[in-house]
């Protein structure tokens, strides 16, 4: 059993196409602040990110946003949050979110979730850390994504192990239980060579 004080979550910047999304998003932040787990997030008041952010901090959540001061100075960064840390760039951005938790949880999004999460979980592969990463799906919005990562797996790009150790769950209850179950995989260099 994993203790989870606080987890980071990526999503969009933008609401998407379908209501399904943002209803997601409010269900995560709500969940997380129900179970007494801080979210941690990139600090906006725009799309999904504003949205999982308002909805931890209406259920009485810690909330805790990290984002980079070029953003602050467009004015997106949001306006009630149990803390805002602003850093120097994105690269300080993700190493401060990643220091502030003990898993990590991808929303639907766009670039820069997709950039997040592989981050996180290329560190994960290479024992830099070992915390929980889940991808919570919404409608199948993670489909495809999953049936390119399956065929690196076929492929030998990537092993097995980090395949399964992938969190997949659609109702926060599921995603709670599974990030709270959750068992490290072997880092990819304690294995011989060979293995991807």
């Amino acid at each position: 059993m994993s203790e989870i004080s606080r987890v980071t979550v990526f999503t969009g910047s933008s609401p998407g196409r379908h209501p399904s999304y943002r209803e997601a998003a409010e269900a995560v932040g709500t969940a997380l602040a129900r179970a007494g787990m801080g979210l941690v997030y990139g600090g906006g008041d725009v799309g999904l990110m504003g949205a999982v952010a308002s909805a931890g901090r209406a259920a009485g959540g810690e909330v805790i946003g990290v984002i980079p001061q070029a953003l602050v100075d467009k004015e997106i960064a949001h306006p009630d949050l149990t803390r805002l840390e602003v850093v120097a760039d994105m690269h300080a951005r993700k190493m401060r979110m990643a220091e502030l938790c003990d898993a990590f949880v991808a929303l639907p999004g766009g670039i820069g979730t997709l950039e997040e999460l592989f981050e996180a979980w290329t560190w994960l592969q290479l024992g830099i850390h070992s915390k929980p990463i889940a991808l919570y799906d919404v409608d199948g919005f993670w489909d495809p994504m999953l049936a390119m990562i399956d065929r690196m797996v076929e492929e030998g790009f990537i092993g097995e192990r980090f395949r399964e150790g992938l969190v997949i769950a659609t109702t926060p209850e599921a995603l709670l239980d599974a990030l709270r179950t959750w068992t490290p995989p072997i880092p990819k260099w304690t294995q011989p060579a060979s293995s991807a």
